[in-house]
């Protein structure tokens, strides 16, 4: 089966095997000359990225390299990015990497243009209508991780180091104008990030299809992501060189992020602020915390878990059918069970809930979120329990 294709949802994507040979012809499409490819330190040494660049210079693009980004990346990072994306004179940006890669390049040609601080562009209220949309950098987005999706996202996650929180950045032309999605790309990455960034698509599309409200394209696409994810991430992870496992995953990653505009909830309320305090992976703490989430949200989701358990073919087609097969899926790919694998402690508990409750993730919960429910979650993922 052929896993080549092209499609327009939620903007231009190149999908399939081999597509980064096309990364300087959505360059030109978009008017570049001279773009700046932010990408992290780790992936700026290997071989995929010096392909990347290859690929531009050898049709006469200009292409400069940025990598000075943190894992949870830091205001500093965006503003060291711009200050790099003004000194080569460039005129675009290649989003390549994971989701902090992608997360600072976003940001980047939004800051390009401006003179105000970062944290003006929070998502909160009207704003994003503080920017000129005229003055935002075009993007080509090329994930090449299979998880946060951000290359179809419209946001940035950064984190305020004077605050110690996680800020979502946002604006509409965030959204990469062109997407390569090469899942050859993802062939390299280790078991254990595998499994994390893969825990990460699962639960995008996982807590939007859990989302109140009525977005029933939201939830198709949830419901055939979580289904992708499923049956693909242990296989991924098992043999990192299954190109159909790492197809079903990068799809899954933009189908999560596509679909997560309905909303999320506590997974992410409460990763947020551990990953500010602990700098602890998003993707892993997404994995670690969501049996933990499931089960507060039982009585209020558990007819919709068992529509979705019948979908997957599970045995007995109830919600602790599919709380089981997480709990599998978690211990197979390697998935510690406790937050305190994290580093997370009982003062934490106490110290990050009142965080998690005004994370921008918290009022599409399916039980509504207080520092006192969030505490008593962050108590019951660090003790390991899943009663409520």
């Amino acid at each position: 089966m052929s896993y080549t294709c092209n499609y327009n949802f939620p903007t231009p994507i190149r999908f399939g095997p081999g597509r980064i040979s096309e990364l300087a012809d959505a360059c030109k499409e978009l008017g570049m000359a001279a773009p700046l490819l932010v990408t992290d330190p780790g992936l700026a040494k290997l071989p995929i990225t010096d392909t990347a660049v290859a690929v531009c210079r050898d049709v006469g693009l200009d292409i400069a390299v940025f990598s000075d980004i943190k894992p949870n990346p830091v205001g500093k990072n965006v503003d060291d990015g711009v200050a790099a994306y003004k000194a080569a004179g460039c005129d675009g940006v290649i989003a390549f990497g994971g989701g902090s890669a992608l997360d600072v390049a976003k940001a980047v040609a939004l800051m390009a243009g401006h003179d105000r601080p970062l944290w003006d562009f929070e998502d909160a209220g009207d704003n994003w209508l503080r920017a000129d949309p005229d003055k935002i950098a075009p993007i080509v987005g090329v994930p090449t991780t299979s998880g946060t999706g951000s290359e179809v996202g419209r946001c940035s996650v950064i984190v305020d180091e004077d605050a110690k929180r996680k800020i979502v950045i946002f604006h509409p032309k965030m959204l990469p104008a062109k997407v390569i999605d090469d899942p050859e790309l993802t062939v390299g990455l280790p078991a254990h990030i595998t499994a994390a960034v893969g825990m990460d698509a699962l639960s995008h599309n996982l807590e939007a299809y859990c989302a109140p409200g009525f977005h029933p394209m939201a939830d198709g696409i949830a419901l055939e992501g979580i289904r992708l994810c499923l049956s693909a991430l242990e296989r991924a992870v098992a043999d990192g060189g299954d190109i159909e496992a790492r197809s079903m995953m990068m799809a899954a990653s933009t189908m999560g992020a596509t679909a997560f505009q309905k909303g999320l909830g506590a997974m992410h309320s409460m990763s947020h602020p551990i990953g500010a305090a602990l700098d602890a992976h998003h993707g892993l703490t997404n994995a670690v915390v969501m049996p933990y989430v499931l089960a507060f949200n039982r009585d209020v989701i558990k007819d919709r878990i068992a529509a979705l358990s019948r979908y997957l073919g599970l045995p007995g087609g109830d919600f602790d059918a599919f709380l089981s097969e997480i709990l599998r899926l978690r211990k197979a790919i390697g998935i510690p069970h406790t937050t305190a694998s994290l580093g997370m402690t009982e003062e934490l508990c106490a110290s990050l809930a009142p965080k998690a409750a005004v994370d921008p993730t918290a009022p599409t919960n399916p039980k509504p979120l207080n520092p006192a429910n969030l505490e008593a979650l962050f108590r019951a993922s660090l003790a390991g329990t899943l009663e409520f």
